[in-house]
């Protein structure tokens, strides 16, 4: 087994799973530690690499895309304290480090893991049920149902209507976006034939994030929400032909038979007879 202990946090890999310990440093992230330990399987990696710096390392993993909800709903948009497949690492521990990535690249090559996209989610997301107070509100999820409160910073138009519960399945996307610059940050629940949002400062949907401390853990709430919605890899099932009208069928039959009374008098011949019929069983 390989084990790389750090102020930043615990990674160990036994041959099928990296798992991740957050660190308890007061440097550690507040999203890193509430989402705790993390078990990657090995089929989820798409690599892993050790950049050596000149006061620390970095231990990175990377995932294969569609492979965690987390990195699904934040597209590259987590800052790097905020994400949990990266470990600094001091220089005095870099041989540590470099076995590591040897030993799980090893696995890789053994196992011969793909690095492509999964059409299904390969970890489970943040534990449930989840709640986050953070930006003008509160979001809660249980598993079946997304509940958002307002606080006194809410603005009127969108605290008048109360709090929101919505039902999962009627939920048909999430956005999350972390605030940048003079921009706020959001977390949004598109809700099915609610037609084309407001900004989140007015969306009953939404948690408008103004770029404090707890912004980043409205991304658990977020995933944990993804992780139970379709892949949006997942393979689309076949749509079945549409099944012929009365007045359709009637015909097709009609069909068979004049097929089958040529056949009989000789006027088909039985591979032209079987071509024919095959031709008309497949609109039946």
């Amino acid at each position: 087994m390989a084990e790389i202990i750090q102020k930043d946090g615990t990674w160990t890999f036994d041959g099928d799973t990296v798992r991740i310990v957050p660190g308890s440093d007061k440097s550690v992230s507040l999203l890193r530690k509430t989402l705790g330990e993390v078990a990657v399987p090995l089929t989820a990696l798409a690599g892993i690499s050790f950049e050596p710096g000149k006061k620390s390392g970095r231990l990175r993993l990377r995932l294969r895309n569609g492979a965690d909800p987390l990195l699904q709903i934040t597209g590259g948009k987590l800052e790097d304290s905020s994400d949990p497949y990266r470990l600094t690492v001091e220089n005095d521990r870099t041989g540590v480090a470099e076995y590591f990535v040897d030993e799980v690249r090893n696995a890789l090559l053994l196992d011969q893991v793909q690095t492509g996209p999964v059409d299904a989610y390969l970890l489970p997301g943040p534990a449930l049920p989840i709640t986050v107070g953070a930006g003008d509100g509160t979001a809660t999820f249980d598993g079946e149902r997304i509940r958002l409160e307002w606080n006194w910073k809410t603005e009127e138009s969108k605290s008048s209507g109360g709090a929101r519960s919505v039902a999962l399945e009627d939920v048909e996307a999430v956005e999350w976006l972390p605030s940048a610059g003079l921009e706020n940050g959001y977390l949004r629940f598109r809700v099915n034939k609610a037609g084309s949002p407001p900004p989140p400062k007015y969306d009953p949907y939404a948690v408008e994030l103004w770029g404090f401390r707890k912004d980043p853990l409205m991304a658990l709430v977020g995933a944990a929400v993804t992780a139970r919605m379709p892949h949006p890899y997942a393979p689309q099932a076949a749509v079945p032909p549409p099944a012929p009208s009365s007045d359709e069928h009637d015909a097709l039959l009609r069909r068979l038979r004049e097929l089958g009374e040529l056949h009989q008098a000789g006027i088909l011949t039985e591979e032209e007879f079987t071509t024919a019929k095959r031709a008309v069983l497949k609109h039946l």
